[in-house]
């Protein structure tokens, strides 16, 4: 039976950047995990192994810390915007481009004040320490005429320890789980958000830091403000949330898995032990609920891909 080419990519994964920033004394830190997929004519090289349209993944390697080094990272979408552009503008068999991105966020340490015994430790700004919160992602797409930039973030877990109910569900003969009117609600968000900016000239750039800040303190007062009676219901809240606040995000998808909480039994030694008198739980590792969906902003067309955010 004869075969054709599909969808097909190529390119280096998971280079690891990490970019210093010396303004005097003070120094600033990047830490990026960088992805280069590209695409375009490169039938022959699956068809009769001829590299004659293939930029090597080395390159692309290479061409990644020096544009670190060049230009600098403003920000994990800036970078890969750039990154997108230069390998679809300068390498004629590339017809598209998709960068994807993890951001690891170091904080600076604070040091002792300066009555401190240890020689100069009011002076130092130079240590970090790593946060633990969540990990930030961006991918990047360009196909020659626009650019397609989706923000992220992964491994942000939020609990509420009151104000969720779980009740009025469908009961057959396999149910077992005990209607709820007050439990704990805890989750491990990860999103993916799209971007209305196309990088056509003259459009205005989002400030992408700020951009990024804003979405997550808007997801997570969402997430705290909601009365929930269901994990879906506070998944559409904190989307809405997004999409009402910020003019240039149309699209918002999460995936969300329940991390169960369950009342533990000490009946045995006859002791209650009930939410309303401070509980006690023991943590569910697997299996767990995975609640996923998309928030739109009306009329707009989804284009994140439903499995993007799986875990």
């Amino acid at each position: 039976m004869p075969t054709i080419l599909g969808q097909n990519q190529y390119g280096k994964a998971e280079n690891r950047v990490v970019k210093i920033t010396r303004d005097g004394d003070t120094h600033h830190i990047k830490d990026l995990n960088v992805s280069v997929a590209l695409s375009g004519d490169l039938d022959d090289v699956h068809y009769s192994g001829s590299n004659a349209h293939v930029l090597p993944t080395d390159t692309t390697k290479n061409t990644v810390f020096a544009f670190a080094k060049e230009h600098g990272i403003e920000s994990a979408e800036a970078f890969g915007v750039l990154l997108a552009r230069h390998f679809v503008e300068n390498t004629e068999p590339i017809h598209k481009a998709r960068i994807r991105i993890e951001e690891y966020d170091w904080e600076r340490i604070e040091t002792s004040d300066a009555n401190s015994k240890f020689i100069g430790a009011d002076e130092v700004k130079h240590s970090f320490v790593r946060k633990g919160q969540e990990i930030r992602t961006a991918q990047i797409t360009f196909d020659g005429e626009s650019v397609e930039v989706l923000s992220g973030l992964k491994g942000l877990t939020v609990l509420n320890s009151t104000n969720s109910e779980f009740w009025g569900y469908i009961k057959d003969r396999y149910t077992t789980l005990k209607e709820d009117y007050d439990r704990i609600l805890a989750t491990e968000v990860a999103s993916v958000w799209r971007h209305n900016w196309t990088g056509a000239e003259g459009e205005r750039t989002p400030n992408w830091d700020k951009s990024y800040a804003q979405t997550k303190k808007h997801m997570l007062q969402a997430f705290a403000e909601t009365y929930s009676l269901s994990l879906q219901q506070t998944l559409y809240q904190m989307g809405s949330r997004v999409i009402n606040s910020r003019p240039e995000i149309d699209e918002i998808r999460f995936s969300m898995p329940n991390k169960h909480h369950f009342k533990v039994d000490l009946s045995p030694f006859d002791i209650k032990n009930e939410a309303a008198d401070g509980a006690v739980y023991y943590a569910a590792d697997r299996p767990y609920g995975l609640i996923e969906a998309t928030v739109l902003r009306d009329g707009a067309t989804p284009r994140i891909p439903v499995d993007m955010t799986n875990l």
